[in-house]
């Protein structure tokens, strides 16, 4: 079984902001497979289906970014699933908006969610895929903010396309494996 986590906040207050584009991935590739009706468990939001033959749980933790890891690590407890079959997606403000880049075993850096899933599941042995969301035009504005913010006109002008590659590269990592998906995805995306 494959699990795919995807990082947020919780409540509409949160809904369209550049800290939730791990949501919004999640809510757009399930709604691409014709489905959304997730369930409550493990502190999570979760939705089981198959993709050719392969089992895949979908998450949506819902105890805040920074507490990531407490359902990600009950979800990987519960359905013992290995770490290899483990894709956390979020967002990176290391990377301008529109740059995915898909990668395994890497520091957490900055992203809280990140480094609660690392400190509870004991290991960084596991796959991202970093969603940019770049970083504030001025030096004086407050990262916090900055990714609490919601969106600019023209980033949500090419946002579908951005999770729309997001949900492709998902895919990919599941049907085909992290090499051939950081391959085919990782940089810009054709916007």
């Amino acid at each position: 079984m494959f699990l795919i986590a995807c990082l947020g906040n919780p409540g509409s207050k949160y809904a369209m902001t550049r800290h939730n584009i791990g949501f919004m991935a999640a809510d757009y590739w399930l709604k691409s497979l014709g489905g959304a009706d997730w369930r409550e468990e493990h502190k999570a939001l979760t939705k089981k289906f198959k993709i050719e033959g392969q089992e895949v749980i979908l998450v949506k933790p819902q105890t805040y970014m920074n507490l990531s890891g407490e359902s990600v690590q009950s979800i990987m407890n519960f359905y013992k699933i290995d770490r290899a079959n483990l894709l956390v997606v979020h967002d990176e403000v290391d990377f301008p908006f529109g740059t995915i880049k898909m990668q395994f075993n890497r520091s957490a850096g900055g992203q809280n969610g990140v480094k609660s899933i690392t400190q509870l599941i004991g290991s960084q042995e596991y796959a991202r895929l970093r969603l940019g969301v770049g970083r504030p035009s001025h030096p004086d504005f407050a990262l916090a903010d900055y990714v609490l913010g919601n969106f600019s006109k023209d980033e949500q002008s090419n946002l579908d396309k951005v999770l729309e590659t997001a949900s492709d590269a998902i895919e990919s990592f599941i049907l085909e494996g992290i090499n051939k998906a950081s391959t085919k995805f990782n940089g810009p995306v054709k916007l």
